[in-house]
C-alpha cells in the first residue's frame, strides 16, 4: 500500500510540472489571475471596473473561462488597502490593476515584481508610483484620468460669466485631486478668474466645509476626487439649498446633481486598462518601457434637469455639442 501511495505521489508531481511548464522551462500559471484593488464603490470607479473587464474580454480574456479576476474593494477604508494588496500578491496574481491612487500605492508597496496597471491615477509620477510618466522604469504603467481642466474651467465661465468668486473643493490627501486643483488655479489665474480653494481631510469634513464655501462663492468646481465623489449627494444637497451650481470633473458626478462638464469617459478609461493588461499578459508590453497613457479628449455632459432646477441659462452651443457628441440628462 505504501509503495502504491508513493507511485501516485510521483505521478501527480510529474503531471503538475507538465501542467505548469511550457516554453523552455518558463513556469506559467495555466489560468492567469488578475488582481483588482479599488478604494470604494462609486459610479465612476464602478464604470472603470466594468470597462476593464470588457477591455480584457475584447482581447480574448474572459473571467472564469481562461482568466480569473480577483476583485477586492476596500469600501472607503484605507486601512483595508494594505491587507487586500498583500492578499493579491501572496495569492500569486499574474498582473495587478489598481483603481484610484491610494489603491495603486498599496499595490506598489506590496510588490516590486508583479506588473501593476494603473486604472485611475491622475499623475503617477507625482504620486511616486513611477520614475517618469514617459518611461516608468519599474513594474508599473497604466492609464491617467487627468481631466481636461482648461476646457472645464472655460465651460464654467461660459455658464457663469458674471460670477465674482468661484470655489474649488478637494481632498488634501488625494494626490490626483491636488494635481488637478493646482491646474485649475493656474488656468484661473491666466483667465483672470477669482477661484477660492477649500480642502477637506475626509468625507466627514464635507458637510461643514461645503456649507462655509457655498456662503462665500457663486459656483463650485470639483476636480477628480474620489472622496467627494463618494459623498457627492452631501455636496449637492447643500448647494441646492442655496441655489448654487456644482461643476464636477467627472460625468457620473454630473448625473448625481452636477450641472455640466467635459469628462473623460470612465468606462473607456477602464477598457484601455483592460487592453493594456492583456498586452502584458501576452508578453507584448513591459511596464518598465510602456509610457503612461493619457486620454485627452473630454466628452460634453449636461444635466439639463439640474440646470433648469437652478434657473441657469444653458449656453445653446454647449447643449448642441452635448446632444451631438456627449450626453444630456433631462
Amino acid at each position: 500500500m505504501k509503495r502504491m501511495y508513493t507511485v501516485i505521489a510521483i505521478l501527480l508531481a510529474f503531471l503538475g510540472v507538465a501542467y505548469f511548464k511550457e516554453n523552455g522551462g518558463i513556469v506559467k500559471q495555466a489560468k492567469p489571475k488578475v488582481g483588482v484593488l479599488t478604494l470604494m464603490h462609486h459610479p465612476a470607479l464602478d464604470q472603470i471596473y466594468k470597462g476593464f473587464v470588457h477591455g480584457l474580454a475584447k482581447e480574448g480574456y474572459h473571467n472564469g473561462k481562461n482568466i480569473t479576476i480577483d476583485y477586492q474593494n476596500a469600501n472607503g477604508d484605507q486601512s483595508n488597502l494594505k491587507t487586500m494588496a498583500n492578499k493579491l500578491v501572496n495569492e500569486n496574481s499574474t498582473v495587478l490593476f489598481g483603481i484610484t491612487t491610494p489603491a495603486s500605492q498599496a499595490l506598489a508597496n506590496s510588490t516590486k515584481k508583479i506588473p501593476i496597471v494603473l486604472g485611475a491615477v491622475t499623475n503617477p509620477q507625482g504620486a511616486g508610483l513611477v520614475k517618469n510618466n514617459k518611461r516608468p522604469g519599474g513594474n508599473i504603467t497604466g492609464i491617467s484620468d487627468q481631466a481636461p481642466v482648461k476646457e472645464q474651467l472655460q465651460l464654467v465661465h461660459k455658464f457663469m460669466p458674471h460670477a465674482k468668486t468661484l470655489g474649488i473643493i478637494y481632498t488634501s490627501s488625494d494626490s490626483s485631486a491636488v494635481t488637478e486643483y493646482k491646474e485649475f488655479m493656474k488656468y484661473a489665474k491666466q483667465m483672470h478668474l477669482n477661484l477660492k480653494a477649500y480642502s477637506i481631510s475626509n468625507s466627514n469634513d464635507l458637510n461643514q466645509v461645503s456649507q462655509q464655501m457655498l456662503s462665500e462663492v457663486d459656483a463650485v468646481i470639483v476636480p477628480t476626487d474620489n472622496t467627494i465623489a463618494g459623498a457627492m449627494q452631501t455636496l449637492v444637497k447643500n448647494a441646492n439649498a442655496v441655489n448654487k451650481p456644482v461643476f464636477p470633473a467627472v460625468d457620473t458626478m454630473v448625473k448625481q446633481g452636477g450641472v455640466a462638464t467635459y469628462s473623460i469617459n470612465q468606462y473607456k478609461l477602464g477598457v484601455e486598462g483592460g487592453k493594456l493588461t492583456a498586452d502584458i499578459l501576452k508578453g507584448k508590453k513591459k511596464p518598465s518601457t510602456t509610457a503612461i497613457k493619457y486620454i485627452r479628449h473630454g466628452e460634453p455632459v449636461l444635466n439639463l434637469k439640474q440646470a433648469r432646477k437652478l434657473g441657469l441659462h444653458v449656453p445653446a452651443s454647449f447643449q448642441r455639442e452635448a446632444e451631438k457628441y456627449g450626453e444630456v440628462i433631462k
